[in-house]
């Protein structure tokens, strides 16, 4: 299942998140989406678990969560 993650702090890593993520199950893939002029993250990420119960397990735990001053909006 994969997950569009929203809000995210600009500095945040993959490692970074694919350890909160791993909480809840087993993490297949995380990509931040960056500029491709700058490099720089746009503040969102795609996470892929293996199971589907896995991503709705995320789901019910981050929905809304701040994460380094900035919360998942919905």
């Amino acid at each position: 299942m994969r997950l569009y993650v929203g809000n995210l702090p600009f500095k945040i890593t993959e490692a970074e998140l694919s350890d909160l993520f791993s909480q809840c199950g087993v993490v297949d893939s995380v990509r931040i989406i960056t500029d491709r002029d700058t490099g720089r993250s746009r503040g969102f990420a795609f996470v892929e678990f293996a199971s589907k119960t896995e991503g709705e397990a995320a789901i019910q735990k981050f929905a809304g969560m701040e994460f380094a001053g900035r919360a998942d909006r919905q």
